[in-house]
């Protein structure tokens, strides 16, 4: 019969072993993009301030209605970097969709871009500034910064702006 104690290494035999086996090198993270997309409703017109009321209508024809027009948006936020190797993610979804709640839903979703959000008082409210006004807000907090890597916004499903900060 084979005794259960010598079947078995000592804990000083592994000890043994692990302080005399090559060290493995720790992997590199990966990196991965990840996306989350919200829909909103917004009344806008083009104008601009700088411009006649000729050259308005010329350069922005019917989206330069003084009632306005609106729009379905589609925004989609997508953050670059390292799978955490504690939680596998790169930043939980649940807190993207919360900073996307604050930047766009609250800020954008039901409102008159020109009349109720005071970025655009003196800004054209075209889509490549709404995206531009949206990776901004967003990178107002610290644990965006580091990972968002584009805002795409499709102001109909044929024209879309996509933003990376540059």
């Amino acid at each position: 019969k084979r005794s259960l104690f010598s079947a078995t290494r000592s804990s000083v035999q592994c000890a043994i072993e692990m302080a005399t086996a090559p060290k493995k090198a720790k992997k590199k993270a990966r990196l991965v993009y990840i996306s989350r997309s919200e829909q909103f409703s917004s009344a806008h017109r083009l104008h601009s301030t700088a411009l006649s009321a000729e050259e308005n209508q010329k350069i922005f024809g019917k989206c330069n209605n003084p009632a306005g027009h609106g729009h379905n948006y589609n925004v989609t936020v997508t953050l670059h970097g390292p799978v955490d190797p504690d939680t596998g993610m790169v930043l939980n979804l649940v807190d993207l969709k919360r900073y996307m709640k604050l930047t766009v839903m609250d800020t954008l979703d039901h409102k008159n871009i020109d009349v109720d959000v005071p970025y655009f008082a003196d800004v054209v409210s075209t889509a490549e500034n709404i995206a531009i006004f949206i990776w901004d807000s967003l990178m107002e907090f610290d644990e965006l910064k580091p990972l968002l890597f584009e805002v795409r916004l499709d102001e109909t499903g044929k024209n879309s702006v996509w933003y990376r900060g540059e």
